[in-house]
């Protein structure tokens, strides 16, 4: 190793910060920098989530969700009592309301062993509203380790350890064009005064979120899976009315779908949500229903993958933009764990995109993902738990792809 090597990341979310931390500490005498285009970090789904920090109920056992999950959450608890940031295992509630949604229970029990999450037990009615007085259902999960944090302020934390150690956050420097030959790569990147700036680097590493299937492309990745947006709408809870809720409390999901329906999750800040629902973005980062950028909805719909997706299950699409349009709708659907909220209840709160990744033949991609391409490698899926799971991502990718250098 050259003690002048320089490794670059792209994307200061929370994966692209924890990665760059993780490098710095365990290869002394390397540089690293990180480009981000926005001019803070966590500007996307790291800054935009629920809070939550996920014990690892549902994923499949041996998966990498599963597995850097579960190390991750150890991890986030002890950095942020660390670095005295919140954290606060105010306990998720998984609550049945039929007979259909009970019987998924036995399965997200049995993968709750399996994957070691502690202190997971089966209520009944009377143990729900033990839990959560204001909540109804025919049985639930109660896992009491699942805890809400500031992701925001563990992604300011991240990059204050890396600057610490010598490393490089490049704010407002939005990549244009990645370049590769036999000695490294080089990046170009722009700023707001419209000059550009080519970054010679030894190894690159894309952490770009809704953006990383554009930024593979430039490395020369394939098309495939290619990243679709998907909006989630959020209300919160009036101030006045908090107390319906004290922790997490989610519905049963379907196995059929990677999106978990509308739930209510209080914050460590104390607001207490109620969502996401999802539709499809009509941009990269659409956060507003008026948000359109046609090019990049062009790209959607131009995609094979989305429309077999769509064949599949246009039902739930139909159900989703119905619900998201509709605050009493939108009510309806929380009243199903919390019968006491109504449409007065709840105002309207800043949406979050997801980054779905999508193949070609209409499947979406579950798990995480990485390519590599020469002297690149494109973290081309990180879906949810991926904050929770940061600092265990971070160990996966050194030691998978950056500690062999």
């Amino acid at each position: 190793m050259r003690s002048t090597e320089h490794i670059g990341i792209i994307g200061a979310g929370i994966v692209g910060l924890a990665l760059a931390r993780h490098i710095a500490l365990h290869r002394p005498g390397t540089r690293v920098t990180v480009l981000e285009k926005e001019n803070r970090v966590a500007a996307h789904q790291t800054g935009h989530n629920s809070g939550v920090v996920h014990a690892g109920l549902y994923y499949r056992p041996g998966s990498l969700k599963a597995t850097l999950c579960r190390r991750g959450v150890g991890l986030l608890r002890e950095y942020c009592a660390e670095h005295d940031l919140p954290y606060r295992e105010v306990g998720k509630l998984l609550v049945a309301v039929n007979a259909e949604e009970e019987a998924r229970l036995d399965d997200i029990e049995r993968r709750a062993e399996e994957n070691g999450v502690p202190g997971v037990t089966r209520l009944g009615p009377d143990g729900i509203r033990e839990i959560e007085p204001h909540s109804v259902g025919l049985a639930a999960l109660h896992s009491p380790t699942t805890a809400i944090t500031d992701y925001v302020a563990i992604a300011e934390q991240l990059a204050d350890d890396l600057r610490r150690s010598g490393g490089v956050v490049l704010l407002n420097t939005p990549v244009i064009d990645v370049r590769q030959d036999h000695d490294g790569t080089e990046v170009l990147t722009g700023d707001p005064k419209g000059e550009r700036v080519i970054h010679r680097f030894d190894r690159l590493i894309v952490c770009g979120g809704l953006q990383s299937d554009r930024l593979a492309a430039m490395a020369g990745a394939d098309a495939d899976p290619r990243i679709v947006p998907f909006r989630g709408h959020y209300h919160e809870i009036v101030p006045e009315r908090r107390d319906l809720v004290r922790g997490l409390l989610y519905p049963v999901p379907d196995p059929r779908y990677p999106f978990l329906g509308v739930h209510l999750t209080r914050h460590v800040h104390g607001e207490v949500m109620a969502g996401p629902n999802a539709i499809l973005a009509t941009a990269r980062e659409g956060y507003r229903a008026r948000d359109l950028v046609p090019r990049e909805l062009a790209k959607t719909l131009s995609w094979p993958g989305f429309w077999r997706l769509a064949r599949r299950h246009w039902t739930v699409g139909a159900r989703e933009t119905f619900v998201s349009a509709s605050r009493s709708v939108f009510a309806a659907q929380a009243r199903r764990l919390l019968p006491e909220i109504t449409a007065a209840d709840l105002r309207p709160a800043e949406a979050g995109v997801r980054a779905q990744a999508l193949g070609r033949d209409g499947s979406l991609l579950d798990d995480f993902h990485v390519d590599t391409r020469g002297r690149v490698v494109c973290v081309r899926n990180a879906p949810s738990p991926a904050a929770t799971s940061s600092l265990a991502i971070a160990e996966f990718l050194y030691d998978g792809y950056v500690a062999g250098w």
